[in-house]
């Protein structure tokens, strides 16, 4: 409900069908399809959302049946992704996933259109079905989409070896859809990412710098929102969006600590990370974890952070990303996962070589300076990236 609430569909009727056995023609079975109708036609419902997923020939029969447009879970997170995906990026992946579901809904209904001539004029013998050419159409497209999002890739694996080159660490935001991530990327930069109440508000990746209390600079990145049993198709569509994690020196998991299934949504995005960490072409280390920090969202719906169940973890930090409470406390958090990986270096260097004492300044924390008429002395933490760069230079 929450799905088909998020994309303006007014829901007039839900209703519950156990299913003992799924039927290859309706799913449902004879009686449940009847009372559906039933409560279709009372309530003049013009599309009827099925959450599981429907084969090509279900679809087309539910559809003569109800006399409506019936779409599958599949279907109705497409037609989310398609209003929300603004970047390049983001509607050539929506692209790619509708047409490989598409691909799969082209059934023999339409008799109007069952043969068209090839050939030219007398010459030609029948031709291809009306079917035939939608799915070669699709499968030429399908083929120029993925081109063109191998370039993104690139593109995008060009962007971060940039960054590696003046390299800032990356914090990226993961959590369940609807969990706050945008909200929370607005509240830590001030940027005006597009954030409500309503899932999948986020589609495109979002990148900003942000200062932190030691003087540090991070790149905060805002990703899609994960959602349970997301189909495959998605996921290798949006897998360049998730490369994004994969890159990421911290990883912040955004939870909804108010939801009921707060939880649930937990295991279900661990499970799609560990996933990802599989596999003959993982895209995530197995050592993720160990660089996930558990940001406990929207404290302020419990009545504050002090009501906020599980902060005994030392992973755990909780925030309202809408009123500013525990942002500090994040802040501060993010500093403690990044110092731990540094060096402490001493350096002396002459007050004139102000270039790289603004290098350090800007690349480390600096922990001590001493300034003398000759010298400068400087105590340094610093990543073991930065410090290489830095003696090497």
């Amino acid at each position: 409900m929450g799905l088909a609430a998020s994309i303006g569909l007014t829901i007039v009727h839900s209703a519950v069908f156990p299913l003992r056995n799924r039927r290859p023609s309706t799913l449902l079975g004879e009686g449940q399809v009847e009372m559906a109708a039933e409560a279709i036609e009372e309530n003049q419902i013009g599309v009827v959302v099925v959450d599981a997923a429907l084969t090509p020939v279900q679809q087309r029969n539910l559809e003569r049946q109800w006399h409506c447009k019936v779409i599958d879970r599949t279907g109705l997170i497409l037609e989310i992704f398609g209003e929300r995906a603004r970047t390049k990026e983001g509607t050539l992946q929506v692209e790619l996933a509708h047409l490989e579901y598409q691909r799969t809904r082209l059934v023999r209904s339409w008799t109007h259109l069952e043969r068209q001539r090839g050939g030219f004029g007398f010459l030609g013998g029948p031709g291809e079905s009306q079917i035939e050419i939608d799915r070669r159409l699709i499968g030429e497209r399908i083929v120029k989409l993925k081109r063109e999002l191998e370039q993104v890739r690139r593109t995008r694996g060009l962007h971060r070896a940039a960054r590696t080159r003046v390299p800032f660490p990356v914090v990226a935001l993961v959590g369940y859809t609807n969990a706050g991530k945008s909200t929370l990327f607005n509240a830590l930069t001030g940027a005006g990412v597009y954030a409500q109440d309503q899932l999948f508000a986020t589609l495109d990746p979002t990148m900003r710098a942000i200062r932190l209390p030691s003087g540090r600079t991070v790149i905060l990145s805002d990703t899609v929102g994960f959602i349970s049993d997301l189909p495959t198709q998605l996921i290798e569509a949006f897998r360049a969006t998730l490369e994004e994690v994969a890159a990421a020196d911290i990883i912040l998991h955004v939870r909804d600590v108010a939801h009921p299934d707060t939880t649930a949504q937990r295991n279900d995005v661990v499970g799609v990370l560990s996933e990802m960490a599989k596999g003959e072409h993982p895209t995530l280390d197995e050592n993720w974890p160990a660089r996930t920090i558990e940001v406990l969202n929207k404290a302020d719906l419990l009545g504050g952070i002090a009501e906020v169940p599980g902060l005994d973890d030392a992973a755990s930090v909780a925030v309202s990303a809408l009123t500013g409470e525990g942002l500090d406390a994040l802040r501060s958090a993010l500093d403690a996962r990044l110092a731990a990986g540094m060096e402490i270096a001493d350096y002396a260097l002459p007050p004139s070589d102000g270039a790289r004492i603004a290098w350090l300044y800007q690349h480390g924390e600096v922990l001590t300076r001493e300034d003398g008429e000759e010298v400068v002395r400087l105590t340094v933490r610093l990543s073991p990236a930065d410090r290489a760069r830095f003696e090497q230079g």
